[in-house]
C-alpha cells in the first residue's frame, strides 16, 4: 500500500522533532554532567529544573561552554538569567 505525500511529510516532521528533542535533552544532560563533576551535587540539583524549559539548542550549546568555564554555580545561573533577557 502506498502512503500519501501528506502522510510522509507529517512523518518526516515527527522524526525531525524527535531528533531535535533528543539533541536538547542530550545537551542538558551534558551540562548537568559537567556541573556535577565540578561542584557538589546539592548545588547542582536545582539547575535541571531551570534548563528543562529551554528549547533553543544554540542557547543550550552556549550554556554548555559556560558550564565548562564557570567558577561557581551562582556564576553559571547568572549566565542563564542573562541569556533569558
Amino acid at each position: 500500500m502506498q502512503e500519501s505525500p501528506f502522510y510522509e511529510i507529517i512523518m518526516q516532521r515527527g522524526i525531525e522533532r524527535g531528533i531535535e528533542q533528543g539533541a536538547l535533552q542530550n545537551c542538558i544532560k551534558n551540562i548537568l554532567s559537567i556541573l556535577t563533576e565540578r561542584f557538589p551535587l546539592s548545588d547542582t540539583e536545582p539547575v535541571a529544573e531551570i534548563l528543562e524549559p529551554i528549547q533553543d539548542l544554540d542557547r543550550l550549546s552556549e550554556l554548555h561552554r559556560k558550564a565548562v568555564q564557570t567558577s561557581s554555580i551562582d556564576s553559571f545561573l547568572q549566565e542563564v538569567e542573562t541569556q533569558e533577557k
